[in-house]
């Protein structure tokens, strides 16, 4: 399957053999310890189960529209995931392409009703980043997001290129879990309890990884702090808030 052209799943070399997909082909959307993160799922049956297991029975059959709607469902957010982990878009699109080819491979294990298929994706994806972050230092890439600013344009795109860049490496330069945490939780806006079932660790645990990386990120970012934060409000706990997903 391509994840470019977003075609028919069939074999495991549809995936190997596409074109890597290309994320300007998509409308973005704003919405325990080290080693990898295990791919065992919690047992319960959250809201819309039925219809993963629908679509992953139709995906181990080999069913085109399935794959199509795999891809469609999950990409953006799988991407955007991606992407803020390793801050290299081909990297992140070929961490993509990984995940939703390991998906269709796993398709025919996939056991109803055990876990919501988001969370599973996101997992994969996530192990696939953690494995490739130890594998060499990440550079700081050009994030999307709308900083606080009154300046007039052209000066205004200039400073919140600068500013972005600056939160970007910020959020690269924190340790592996903290900005895993931090992405999951404002970027991808997962609740805490998600976000701990990705990371594999426990909603108390995911907590402290967010409270040491908010702190992180203040220390990095105080020049600019008050400003993310906004004049007069004093409530507002982190810049990322201030970022698009």
């Amino acid at each position: 399957m391509s994840v470019a052209s977003r075609s028919s799943v069939s074999r495991p070399g549809d995936f190997a053999a596409a074109p890597r997909y290309r994320s300007s082909s998509v409308q973005r959307r704003s919405r325990k310890g080290q080693g990898v993160i295990p791919l065992k799922t919690e047992t319960h049956k959250p809201e819309g189960a039925s219809q993963d297991d629908a679509l992953m029975a139709a995906l181990a059959d080999g069913d085109p529209k399935a794959g199509r709607a795999l891809v469609d469902d999950h990409l953006t957010h799988v991407l955007a995931v991606a992407r803020r982990m390793l801050g290299d878009q081909a990297e992140a699109e070929d961490v993509a392409q990984d995940t939703f080819m390991r998906a269709w491979k796993a398709a025919g294990r996939w056991e109803p009703g055990r876990a919501k298929l988001s969370t599973w994706l996101h997992r994969i994806a996530m192990n696939q980043c953690l494995d490739r972050l130890r594998k060499k230092k990440p550079e700081p890439l050009a994030p999307d997001f709308d900083a606080p600013s009154d300046r007039p344009d052209p000066e205004a795109e200039l400073y919140q290129q600068q500013l972005g860049r600056r939160i970007d490496g910020a959020i690269q330069a924190l340790p592996e879990r903290q900005r895993a945490a931090i992405v999951l939780s404002h970027y991808q806006h997962l609740s805490n309890q998600e976000a701990s079932e990705i990371l594999g660790v426990s909603v108390e645990a995911l907590e402290s990884l967010l409270s040491r990386g908010r702190r992180a990120l203040k220390q990095s970012l105080r020049p600019e702090w008050s400003e993310l934060r906004g004049e007069g409000d004093p409530a507002s706990p982190d810049p990322t808030m201030s970022v698009k997903p």
